[in-house]
C-alpha cells in the first residue's frame, strides 16, 4: 500500500508539474475541443496608464493588461478620454508574449512662452536640445544671435539664453537679413559658420570694390559671446569639407558597432541623418539602389511584425533597427523636418501644416499639434515636449517667439 501511495504521489506531482509548465507556456484547456491548446499572451501597457484596451472591438480592461488569447490575428486599440487613440493589427502565436506599448498624446496641448526677443529665425543644433535664435527687431541692444538651451531647468545656475553675437557688430560688413541666413555646424557643435546674404545696395557697393561674392560667412563660437568676427567667406568650402570628413569618420565608427553585413552596405548606401537617442536605430536616406542583407536569420521571436523593406531605393528614407535587424520605409520627402522622440520609439515630423507623431516603423500617425507655427522649425525636448516658433498675437507683435508645447 505504501508503494502504491508513493507511486500515486509521484504521478500526481509529475502531472501537476507538467500542468504548471504547460500553463506557464500558454497552454489552456479548450472545452469545445476537449483538449489542451496553446495560447499567446498580449502584454499591453500605455502612457498614460489606465487607458481602455479593445481587442477586436471588445473591451478587455485597462492598461497595464496581460491577455491570454488563442493564436490568430487581432486588432488592438488603446483609448483614453482626452488623448489620441492607438491601434495596431497583431498576429499572435502560441507560447509567445507580444508586448504592446502605446503612447497617447493629449488632445489639448498646452502652450508656454519661452522667449521674449522677437525671433525671425530659429535653427536647432541637431538633437542636442539647443537652438540658435535670430532676433532682428531694430533694437540694437537686443538684436543678434542667441543660444537657447531647452534642457535648462528652473533651478539651474546657468541661464537658458546666451548671447552669441550682437547684430550691430555686423554693421561694419554691410547690411544683412537674418531670415535668409544659413548655419553649418561643426561635428562637435562648438562652432558654426553663419552665412548671410548681402542686401542689394550692399552687394553693389562690394562689387565696386571688386568683391564678387554676394554672401558673407563668419565662424562663431557657440558657447560664448563673440567679441570679434572671423570672416571665413573665402575658406568656407574648405572648412565645410573638413567638417564633413570628420562627420563621415564619426558615422563610420557608429556603423562599426552594427552587424558586419549591415555595416558594409551601410557604409556604401546609408546617408545617415540621425541616430535614435538610445543609438539602436538609424534614420537614413538611401544613397543608391541596393538590397540590405539579413543580419539575423531567422527573425527574432516576437519581434516587430510591421512589414519591412530591405530593397533600398535611392533617395527614399528608412529606419533601421539594430536590435531586431528590421528595416522600414518611412513616408517622407526631402523637405520634411523630422525629430526623434526621446523614447527612441517614435518620430515627430511636419505634415501639411501640423505636427504628427508616428511609431518608428511608420505606423500609427497621430496629429499632436495643428495650431499656428512656423513650418520651417520645431524641435523636441528631452522630457517629451515640443518647441515651436510662432506669433500668437500678430496685431500687437511684429515678430514671433519660442513656445513650449505640452503634448503629454
Amino acid at each position: 500500500m505504501k508503494s502504491l501511495f508513493r507511486i500515486i504521489v509521484v504521478i500526481s506531482f509529475i502531472v501537476l508539474l507538467v500542468a504548471v509548465i504547460a500553463y506557464s507556456r500558454g497552454y489552456r484547456f479548450d472545452f469545445k475541443k476537449k483538449s489542451m491548446t496553446s495560447t499567446g499572451i498580449l502584454s499591453i501597457s500605455s502612457y498614460p496608464n489606465a487607458a481602455k484596451v479593445y481587442i477586436n472591438n471588445e473591451l478587455k480592461g485597462v492598461t497595464n493588461l496581460n491577455q491570454s488569447l488563442a493564436p490568430g490575428r487581432y486588432h488592438v486599440e488603446v483609448k483614453k478620454d482626452g488623448y489620441t487613440n492607438w491601434n495596431k493589427d497583431i498576429l499572435l502565436k502560441g507560447e509567445l508574449v507580444m508586448t504592446v506599448d502605446a503612447l497617447l498624446f493629449s488632445l489639448n496641448p498646452s502652450l508656454s512662452p519661452q522667449t521674449n526677443l522677437g525671433i525671425v529665425k530659429a535653427v536647432p543644433i541637431d538633437q542636442t536640445g539647443k537652438i540658435i535664435l535670430f532676433s532682428q527687431t531694430e533694437d540694437p541692444e537686443k538684436d543678434g544671435l542667441y543660444l537657447f538651451d531647452s534642457g535648462f531647468k528652473p533651478l539651474s545656475f546657468f541661464p537658458p539664453l546666451k548671447l552669441i553675437l550682437l547684430k550691430k557688430k555686423l554693421d561694419a560688413y554691410g547690411s544683412f537679413d537674418f531670415k535668409d541666413s544659413r548655419v553649418f555646424f561643426s561635428p562637435d557643435y562648438k562652432e558654426a559658420i553663419f552665412e548671410f546674404d548681402k542686401t542689394t545696395s550692399n552687394y553693389q557697393l562690394n562689387v565696386s570694390n571688386n568683391i564678387n561674392d554676394s554672401t558673407q560667412s563668419f565662424l562663431l563660437a557657440l558657447g560664448e559671446e563673440n567679441k570679434s568676427l572671423f570672416d571665413v567667406t573665402n575658406s568656407k568650402e574648405t572648412l565645410l569639407e573638413a567638417w564633413q570628413k570628420e562627420t563621415d569618420n564619426n558615422n563610420q565608427k557608429i556603423l562599426e558597432a552594427f552587424p558586419k553585413t549591415i555595416a558594409k552596405v551601410a557604409s556604401e548606401s546609408f546617408k545617415i541623418i540621425s541616430l535614435s537617442p538610445d543609438e539602436t536605430k538609424i534614420f537614413y536616406q538611401a544613397a543608391n539602389n541596393k538590397p540590405l542583407p539579413l543580419a539575423i536569420d531567422p527573425s527574432l521571436i516576437a519581434s516587430n511584425q510591421t512589414p519591412e523593406d530591405r530593397n533600398l531605393k535611392k533617395n527614399n528614407y528608412y529606419i533601421y533597427d539594430k536590435k531586431e535587424d528590421k528595416n522600414y520605409l518611412i513616408r517622407l520627402s526631402s523637405e520634411d523636418i523630422v525629430n526623434w522622440y526621446p523614447d527612441s520609439e517614435h518620430l515627430i515630423f511636419v505634415d501639411k501644416k501640423k505636427l504628427v507623431a508616428s511609431d518608428y516603423d511608420g505606423l500609427n500617425e497621430q496629429a499632436i499639434y495643428s495650431g499656428p507655427f512656423e513650418n520651417s522649425f520645431f524641435t523636441t525636448t528631452n522630457d517629451g515636449k515640443i518647441i515651436i516658433l510662432t506669433n500668437l498675437n500678430p496685431e500687437v507683435n511684429k515678430y514671433g517667439d519660442l513656445y513650449l508645447v505640452g503634448i503629454k
